[in-house]
């Protein structure tokens, strides 16, 4: 099948600042909103050890992806990276973690910008922001990167609101930030998997590969750029709502931050924090549905998926039979499932897939100075996603083991064709 021309090519429109944004708009979401409560109830006091661990291992796989979206400058990102580094399954078993772990986390986006937003009719709500934004995303990678401008912008200032109130409060003690009160090493491990899906929004630059400007210029600048910024936000955002309510508190909250407003003596800011998580589920859910559409079209182009999805639109020049798919199954388990709990699902699909790029950054050179990160990586994705509670590694097994079932399935019905062609022959 031929790539090129507007039936099968996306545009390069995006630089380094788009680029970031993007990546921005993925990490700096719904997650910091919602991720730190487990987290502390794994974790105790450990959160800020968690936090580091999970920053450590996701600055492991930026590098990973860096790399090597630098030489694979193609939509589909680790897809792509596994297949021409170690091997078509193991490209196929990326890809497949990538799409399935990131749909289930589009409906939780989509649901949580429902609760928010109308708590009684959460679903009805997810239904229309899949729809809007999917029609954004029809609309051209120009427009998507122009609203995650704007989703950014609101949720840096909301956080910065919250840091600023929580710091400057009476309620504030540095005392309850002692890592000494942790639960231990396991509990350590388990907060930094289930923190580890707020980081993974840098996978979306890599996966956009196709449609940034110089490549090989572009992406490993913007990846380090973005999980730079995103980390120094997050630790902000820890400190200051830790140290006024505590690793019990925290635990205990259903709405972390705008709990530890409240707590800090200002409530007139608790409807502005519960605006900034609906929006920052917006700019959450944007990005992850460029990101598997965008995977989608790379493994349709490869027959793994319908190739009806490798279309490219001749006037928008995106994918966007891919991204109407992903919409319509999107709405589909926003509309009818409770995906409240697909943090931890999605968190070891997004640690399978970052292992398969960490072990096709380890083939790049054989120097042990340039394999040493992607070792790290590699050891520090497998850690976390078996640290993860055993109701998300025993569905997110089961889920790996049928996308491997299917592609033996594919395996076995091409290499009988083939059989059957050369007997005719």
């Amino acid at each position: 099948m031929t790539r090129s021309g507007s039936a099968s090519e996306l545009r390069r429109t995006l630089g380094v600042g788009d680029a970031v944004v993007i990546g921005l708009g993925s990490m700096i979401g719904a997650g910091i909103f919602a991720a730190l409560g487990p987290a502390a109830r794994a974790a105790g006091s450990g959160l800020l050890l968690g936090l580091a661990v999970a920053a450590v291992v996701a600055y492991c796989n930026a590098t990973s992806s860096a790399r090597l979206a630098a030489l694979y400058p193609a939509s589909g990102g680790t897809y792509v990276y596994g297949r021409e580094r170690l091997g078509v399954f193991w490209g196929y078993l990326a890809g497949w973690s990538f799409v399935v772990g990131k749909t289930a986390s589009c409906a939780a986006m989509a649901l949580t910008v429902g609760a928010y937003v109308w708590p009684g009719q959460a679903h009805a709500v997810a239904v229309a922001a899949v729809v809007a934004l999917t029609a954004v995303n029809y609309g051209g990678i120009q427009k998507s990167a122009w609203l995650t401008r704007v989703i950014v912008a609101v949720v840096l200032a909301v956080l910065a609101s919250v840091v600023v109130v929580c710091l400057g409060s009476g309620a504030s003690e540095a005392a309850r930030l002692d890592i000494g009160a942790s639960e231990g090493a396991g509990g350590v491990l388990q907060a930094a998997g289930l923190l580890f899906f707020a980081f993974a929004g840098y996978a979306r630059i890599a996966t956009l590969g196709e449609e940034v400007r110089d490549p090989a210029r572009t992406i490993p600048r913007a990846i380090p750029l973005a999980l730079g910024i995103a980390l120094v936000v997050y630790v902000c955002v820890a400190v200051a709502v830790l140290s006024v309510l505590g690793a019990d508190g925290l635990g205990d909250a259903a709405a972390p931050l705008a709990d530890a407003v409240r707590a800090a003596g200002v409530p007139w800011l608790v409807p502005v924090v519960r605006v900034g998580a609906a929006v920052a589920a917006l700019g959450s859910l944007l990005a992850l549905i460029l990101g598997v559409s965008r995977t989608t079209l790379a493994m349709a182009r490869d027959r793994y998926l319908p190739g009806a999805l490798s279309a490219v639109h001749p006037r928008f020049e995106v994918p966007h039979r891919a991204e109407l798919a992903v919409g319509a199954v999107v709405a589909v388990l926003a509309a009818t499932v409770d995906v409240r709990g697909a943090i931890g699902f999605s968190s070891f699909g997004v640690l399978a897939y970052y292992a398969v790029a960490n072990a096709s950054a380890w083939t790049l050179s054989p120097a042990p100075a340039a394999r040493l990160l992607p070792a790290l990586g590699l050891v520090g994705c497998v850690v976390l996603a078996f640290s993860l509670p055993g109701v998300s590694v025993v569905v997110g097994a089961g889920v790996l083991a049928v996308g491997v079932v299917a592609y033996g399935v594919r395996r076995w019905t091409d290499a009988r064709r083939g059989t059957d062609a050369r007997r005719g022959a």
